[in-house]
């Protein structure tokens, strides 16, 4: 069988971020830093480690400094020259460089599916990655990389679920498997169903290696759960026809469009990081014993 080399990935970032209301009022919730990098920037990372090679983003009103922050910073860089800083320089010179990135505008808030549907054009014919901004998945190898591995081995588009607890089944997408089956066969996938009403609890975390077929269901498409476009009852459709299987994510996942999320992933990643780890741990330690 001939293999298409998985080499685009979409990047939905039209969202309206109301949940970090005020700070996102007048800048894009993707760009709100986890420490010193914003939160889109790791979303590319993995997709670049994954072998993507280049990446629409799907923006929306006030998206600006997204495409600002990928950009070549004439300017900063002259400065960071002439000043000699080049550990500074490399970083800013590695962010407009780790990708060809293009951009599209969402109009409309109409859904994720509809933010998939917004780079058509640009995917064609080929099977394409999306990764969703609000998921930071960090594992090694990273997701995105052995989805891509599980897809060339099965031809079949490929939705990374985790299991969650029981009573938070009504936030996220849910896939059910095939009963019997150890390939991990998607039987069913339903958008936030009710509490009491999930077919299972694995839920959908933000990554997905799709087949280009998905556009012809997505451009079809009624609207769904809360008036949008969504992207689960698209891929119900398409599974009818075409078997998905599932990835089950064994690293770690934040989701940092949740305020908690937000909070664990900067207290995490710094833990991680050599020039910060003992000073925060420290701290860490301080506050705990004066509360307790």
């Amino acid at each position: 069988m001939s293999r298409k080399k998985i080499r685009k990935a979409v990047l939905p970032a039209g969202g309206l971020g109301t949940r970090f209301l005020p700070a996102t009022k007048a800048q894009p919730k993707e760009m709100l830093p986890l420490i010193d990098k914003p939160a889109i920037q790791y979303i590319v990372e993995e997709a670049v480690a994954s072998g993507i090679e280049s990446i629409m983003i799907v923006t929306g009103r006030n998206k600006r400094a997204i495409e600002d922050h990928f950009d070549k910073s004439v300017e900063l860089e002259a400065t960071l020259e002439e000043r000699a800083n080049e550990e500074l320089l490399a970083m800013v010179q590695e962010v407009s460089h780790m990708a060809d990135i293009y951009y599209v505008r969402q109009r409309e808030p109409l859904g994720l599916g509809h933010a998939v549907l917004c780079a058509r054009n640009f995917v064609e014919n080929e099977p394409f990655a999306v990764l969703l901004g609000d998921d930071i998945l960090v594992s090694d190898p990273p997701c995105l990389k052995d989805m891509i591995d599980r897809y060339y081995l099965t031809q079949s588009s490929v939705i990374a679920v985790t299991e969650v607890p029981w009573e938070h089944t009504d936030r996220y997408g849910i896939v059910s498997l095939e009963p019997g089956r150890e390939d991990g066969a998607i039987r069913e996938l339903v958008e936030k169903p009710p509490l009491g009403q999930a077919p299972s609890n694995l839920a959908v975390v933000g990554r997905y290696v799709l087949t280009p077929d998905i556009f012809t269901y997505l451009e079809n498409a009624q609207p769904g759960k809360g008036g949008e476009i969504q992207l689960t009852d698209s891929l119900q459709r398409l599974n009818t026809v075409s078997q998905m299987c599932a990835y089950p994510f064994k690293g770690k996942r934040y989701d940092v469009g949740d305020k908690l999320g937000f909070v664990q992933a900067t207290i995490d990643l710094a833990l991680t990081r050599d020039d910060l780890s003992e000073q925060v741990l420290a701290y860490m330690k301080q506050r705990i014993a004066e509360l307790n």
